[in-house]
């Protein structure tokens, strides 16, 4: 049976999704069932390529998805930072799957526990269709030690990616400020952040490469610390703390800052370090079965938890400056230099 042709077509509307303003064009009787501002053309805002959602601006100019920034001011709102263990400890399933939901309605329900916010922040990262970290050379990254080599292979990053990578970083670098409540220093989390970023396949790599990705993350934190701190001492030498951003990180006038040195927590075992990576690599792993072979990650049940590894070398610091936008788009304006 041959299907002809359509006949009588008419062309009803023209529908576009505009990356900062939702869906435009849509007719009357579509709104009740997509909002305006759907925070992903898709049907789902995790798994899902940057091209294709909804884009706000954060406090320091970078283009970043929507949804980050709610879920952000939520669990900032709810007192997340000062919560202990904040992105280590994971919460309940059940609730996630709720949360994930209403999410892709570009809605935050209310009562949702902080680690949950936390967990799905470090769950958006870990689905993207390729790493945040995954086009940088793994041969460089691995091989790179002194805080400039990092620096310089941040500012490598594609425009899309080195402004999600400044808005993880200065996330990251808020909870450390909150150390001495959250007990999660620059190094803590950086560990749980790291398998997160990339995407690999072979879970003996993935720990391997994990780990070198820790002490990149944990470099360009301990940069933006020590960078806040000279902030504060420049323009308010006698305050110590000041107002939160309303849409963002914390400003640097609220820096509870301690002496990071350049071997922070050195009394740390670096066969901790690996247990713990090893044990968020697992996690990730596990969610991305799908992509990988189940046979690798079935011989990585079997092996053990700390392989030994290099300990990382003494960082030195240089400067990261902002990002700034220009209209639509972005432009990295000598961002990592």
């Amino acid at each position: 049976m041959e299907i002809s042709w359509p006949t009588n077509v008419r062309h009803v509307a023209h529908v576009i999704f505009d990356r900062f303003n939702g869906f435009v064009g849509l007719p009357v009787e579509f709104e009740p069932e997509v909002p305006m501002k759907a925070p992903s053309a898709s049907a789902t805002v995790f798994g899902v390529s940057t091209e294709s959602m909804q884009l706000s601006y954060d406090i320091r100019g970078n283009s970043v998805p929507t949804i980050l920034l709610l879920l952000q001011k939520r669990m900032y709102a709810q007192r997340g930072l000062q919560e202990e263990g904040i992105f280590r400890i994971t919460a309940e399933n059940s609730q996630e799957e709720y949360v994930r939901e209403q999410l892709n309605k570009g809605v935050i329900p209310e009562g949702v526990d902080v680690h949950c916010l936390a967990g799905l922040i470090k769950a958006w990262f870990r689905e993207l269709p390729s790493g945040l970290l995954d086009s940088l050379p793994q041969e460089e990254v691995t091989q790179s030690q002194r805080e400039e080599e990092f620096v310089e292979l941040a500012r490598r990053l594609p425009p899309t990616e080195g402004a999600l990578l400044d808005w993880a970083i200065n996330l990251m670098s808020d909870v450390v400020q909150q150390e001495h409540i959250n007990k999660m220093n620059a190094h803590n989390i950086a560990m749980v952040f790291a398998p997160n970023m990339t995407q690999m396949a072979d879970p003996l790599n993935a720990l391997m490469y994990a780990v070198q990705v820790m002490n990149f993350l944990k470099t360009l934190i301990l940069k933006t610390l020590r960078e806040r701190k000279e902030s504060i001492t420049e323009l308010h030498p006698n305050s110590s703390r000041g107002q939160h951003a309303e849409n963002g990180h914390q400003g640097p006038s609220q820096l509870c800052y301690d002496e990071y040195d350049q071997n922070d927590n050195e009394e740390t075992e670096q066969s901790l370090v690996e247990k713990h990576v090893a044990e968020e690599v697992v996690s990730c792993g596990k969610d991305k079965i799908g992509k990988s072979s189940n046979s690798n990650w079935n011989k990585w049940n079997k092996m053990p938890a700390v392989v030994e590894l290099p300990r990382p070398a003494e960082m030195e610091a240089k400067d990261i400056s902002n990002m700034r936008s220009r209209d639509s788009g972005i432009e990295r304006f000598e961002a990592w230099h």
